[in-house]
């Protein structure tokens, strides 16, 4: 009999797991992974989409290529989980497993930041990137602020990204000197567990003229008076809002009852819940790593392995190892790379790799990489 394994999600995680079940049980496989798109995006190229660098149709990539052995795609919104009976119900079908992987990802609650949807964008989203795209060609001239209202939030080093890489875009228009940028987030430096990294974009802030305001989050924001106002009651005038709003698990998962603390507790050391058969990958659970893809791939590999460990009825795979790389844009076509270890040590550390253009180009192949994997057969 075929093990029956439904993913909820089709993101990094649940494309990985897809693709090493497969590779690993093939026609033993009964694999069904729902997800209300239609395709998936990198989240880099969110801030491609924003800045004008590629168009919408150009960073799909169509979950309807996905041609592995044992492995359904449905386009489907799930609707409701029962956790305890492993049974998954969605706008179209219901679905029984032997085993369930939640991977639904993260939403956005625009809304827990007052003035937020009045008076301010957000790039987080793939609609919020194209939004913006519209709204960046019109502004020329006034105070722009990245801010993060909420931690923790996807890929930390966006924000920072999303600073330099619209230095780049007012410089190329020849407005920057008539634009002010300030950058708001809640850490007390852009990526804490690597002081080399956090050097390397404060020193680029600085070379840049951008302002930069650690240790705080957008609280709310003032339409009206065209203020953001900081957590500490600070306020700072703003003609262009660019937010990365509070982060929650999708309604459907606080309702089937498997959160704690606003997020689905897991083993670090497999990534299971406490229901039996049942484990939650990336940014959905509350494992001890960042909320970012790479983070979510490694984990949908060590479920994979703990999987097929039960079929064979062999050893428990290693641990999970909370190990991942972020690329960064620093602008001016230079990417940089911070290898992290969240598990293996006392306390979480990183490596950090200089910008440069070979990590732009071993950037660009890894997305090429990811895509013949996940798409190709």
């Amino acid at each position: 009999m075929k093990t029956r394994v439904v993913v909820l999600g089709a993101g990094f995680g649940g494309l990985e797991l897809a693709t090493v079940l497969s590779e690993a049980i093939g026609d033993g496989l009964d694999l069904t992974l729902i997800d209300k798109n239609d395709s998936f995006v990198f989240g880099f190229s969110k801030l491609d989409l924003m800045f004008g660098h590629a168009t919408s149709e150009a960073v799909r990539l169509p979950y309807g290529r996905i041609a592995k052995r044992g492995v359904r795609f449905r386009q489907e919104t799930v609707k409701a989980i029962d956790p305890v009976a492993r049974r998954v119900t969605t706008d179209k079908e219901t679905y029984d497993a032997d085993v369930l992987v939640v991977a639904l990802g993260a939403d956005y609650d625009l809304a827990a930041t007052p003035g937020l949807i009045e008076g301010g964008n957000e790039f987080y989203s793939v609609r919020g990137a194209e939004r913006l795209r519209d709204v960046l060609s019109h502004f020329s001239k006034g105070r722009a602020i990245v801010g993060v209202a909420s931690a923790p939030f996807k890929c930390p080093p966006a924000p920072s990204e999303a600073a330099l890489l619209l230095h780049d875009y007012l410089n190329a228009r020849g407005v920057r000197s008539e634009c002010d940028i300030s950058y708001v987030m809640p850490f007390p430096t852009p990526i804490p567990p690597s002081p080399d990294t956090s050097r390397a974009l404060v020193a680029a802030f600085a070379e840049r003229g951008i302002k930069f305001f650690p240790g705080r989050r957008v609280s709310s924001l003032d339409p009206k008076r065209r203020v953001a106002i900081l957590d500490n009651g600070s306020e700072i005038p703003y003609d262009l809002f660019l937010g990365v709003p509070k982060h929650c698990v999708p309604v459907v998962v606080a309702d089937s009852g498997m959160t704690e603390d606003g997020w689905i507790p897991v083993s670090p050391v497999n990534l299971k819940t406490r229901y039996p058969g049942v484990y939650a990958v990336g940014d959905v659970a509350s494992a001890d790593v960042p909320k970012a893809g790479m983070f979510a791939e490694g984990a949908a590999r060590v479920v994979a392995a703990s999987i097929i460990a039960d079929l064979k009825g062999s050893e428990p795979p290693p641990d999970y190892d909370g190990r991942g790389s972020c690329y960064i844009e620093f602008g001016s076509g230079l990417v940089g790379r911070v290898d992290m270890d969240f598990m293996s040590g006392p306390s979480p550390h990183g490596t950090f790799m200089e910008p440069s253009v070979a990590l732009a180009d071993e950037k660009r192949h890894s997305a090429k990489m990811r895509e013949a994997r996940w798409f190709g057969q």
